[in-house]
């Protein structure tokens, strides 16, 4: 059986950085500085290595996790990042390993990626003009993406999820643009709130769009239908606009509705710290066990210390009408 938390969550689910280094400077992970000039990676030796990582892997299913996601960064830009996949979906008990990636390197990857067994994607992409996904991201890449999300569909992948991140006066007048999208392509497209994590965020109130606004935005195109939640479908809610769509739609609303209460994740930094919640600053430092003490009980206790300390709540909201926000660890080492 999976560990529980305090408050009788069952805690099934791992998410992996593998990197924070990323082939785009999206406006949401750094700041306009930033997104020019040069941004501070961590070196080489400050991030796990892949036997350190599959080491963790190993422990937390024998604790009872089921489910792996890898992240970043960008995770496919990662030296022999391919031979490490082998081997995490080789572990028995692994039932589920997942990727979220910009897409940039779908075209290239999805092959071997399909044949190492991982078949369940959720793609990056605010924009379906070539030019605002430049402005988006710093770099001309959208063909590039779009080319892997066709590679990945022609391969069988499945699920296949858009992830856009929803941005007043940026992207949000895309938003059935994006609803259209689902109307013939078997995909998932995610409506996701834009979320002010880090001091490099460019998040603000003005830009800040809710779940129920978006919606009552996209009502105007048709009925949406709410669908039973299946496993994969995470902490969205998932709709069907109209009964002849091909894909479906999901909102996912991590401060206007927040799952915490159903929330069953524990988060690997690629700094190598234990994170139980992505808009929570606690953390416990992994890497400094896993390169002092060869037994596998010390990871164990790590990761139930880490289960221990999952806050109830993340409790942004009140935070922020008293600090603007504490939530300051850098998006791309936590894990988008």
């Amino acid at each position: 059986m999976p560990p529980t938390d305090l408050f009788s969550r069952t805690i099934s689910y791992l998410r992996l950085s593998l990197t924070d280094r990323c082939n785009l400077r999206c406006m949401y992970c750094v700041t306009e500085e930033e997104a020019t000039g040069c941004l501070s990676k961590l070196r080489h030796d400050e991030l796990l290595t892949y036997e350190e990582l599959l080491r963790v892997v190993r422990v937390a299913v024998a604790m009872g996790i089921t489910k792996v996601r890898l992240t970043g960064g960008e995770p496919l830009v990662r030296r022999n990042v391919m031979q490490f996949i082998r081997a995490l979906t080789g572990i028995e008990g692994l039932s589920d390993v997942r990727l979220t990636t910009n897409g940039i390197l779908l075209e290239r990857f999805g092959q071997e990626l399909f044949d190492a067994g991982v078949t369940k994607v959720n793609i990056s992409l605010d924009s379906l003009r070539p030019e605002r996904v430049q402005s988006i991201t710093g770099v001309d890449c959208f063909h590039q993406v779009w080319r892997g999300i066709e590679r990945v569909l022609a391969l069988g992948f499945a699920p296949v999820k858009l992830n856009m991140v929803v941005m007043r006066h940026i992207n949000d007048d895309e938003l059935l643009d994006f609803v259209r999208l689902s109307q013939h392509m078997p995909i998932q497209v995610r409506f996701i709130e834009f979320m002010p994590i880090g001091g490099s965020t460019r998040w603000n109130a003005d830009t800040f769009i809710g779940t129920d606004e978006i919606m009552d935005r996209i009502h105007g195109a048709g009925d949406l239908i709410p669908l039973q939640k299946d496993q994969s479908d995470g902490p969205a809610q998932v709709f069907r606009l109209g009964e002849k769509a091909v894909g479906t739609l999901g909102f996912i609303s991590p401060l206007s509705h927040h799952f915490c209460n159903r929330c069953n994740r524990l988060r690997l930094t690629s700094s190598g710290t234990l994170r139980s919640c992505l808009l929570h600053d606690a953390e416990v430092d992994l890497r400094e066990v896993l390169r002092s003490n060869p037994d596998d009980a010390a990871v164990r206790e790590v990761l139930l210390t880490a289960i221990r300390n999952k806050p109830q709540g993340h409790q942004l909201a009140e935070r922020m009408r008293r600090s603007g926000s504490d939530c300051h660890g850098r998006m791309s080492r936590i894990g988008g």
